[in-house]
């Protein structure tokens, strides 16, 4: 075994358990930290891939901007405590049986002596996919809806300013925004 496929299987596995431990966990701030774990494992993914600038994305739109945006909406309405809801009596034995199953799968293919060398891969051509060339994409053929959804991402911030906002009463009688 190579050092990247047993790096794989070290990954796969933290980033299985990060997602486990998000899903059964009670409090709400620990299943975003979880999927946040869970994020940063796939961005390293995206590394060994060789492909930097997807992994960077991934780490500053999903495990930055989005999760913080979770953690703010879960900090904002209290949601610290999950409820669970009432489970069917048939949910249980499914997933206990759907696991073994999958689990006796992995260990088939693992004995069947499968070959997990990766295939012979044709060279990457140099220059696509870079940031220079996303950029000259974006700004060149795609300047119009890069701008509409600018203007729409304004218009939501606006929109959620002004949906936050409250109204402080004087004792002189006078409505003052805040």
């Amino acid at each position: 075994m190579t050092f990247e496929l047993i790096l794989f299987f070290i990954l796969a596995a933290v980033s299985v358990a990060a997602a486990i431990a998000m899903l059964v966990t009670d409090n709400s701030v620990y299943s975003a930290l979880f999927l946040i774990l869970n994020f940063s494992v796939i961005a390293v993914f995206y590394i060994m891939l060789s492909a930097p600038f997807i992994a960077m994305a991934q780490v500053t739109v999903y495990a930055g901007a989005i999760m913080v945006l979770f953690l703010f909406v879960i900090m904002l309405l209290g949601g610290d405590l999950i409820k669970k809801p009432s489970t069917f009596r048939w949910q249980p034995p499914l997933a206990v049986f759907l696991s073994v199953t999958v689990l006796t799968l992995f260990v088939f293919i693992l004995i069947s002596g499968a070959d997990f060398s990766p295939p012979p891969s044709m060279p990457l051509e140099t220059g696509i996919g870079g940031p220079k060339e996303i950029g000259m994409e974006l700004f060149n053929n795609y300047l119009v809806p890069f701008e509409v959804t600018s203007i729409l991402l304004l218009v939501a911030m606006v929109g959620a300013i002004l949906l936050t906002r409250t109204e402080k009463i004087n004792t002189g009688g006078e409505s003052t925004r805040k």
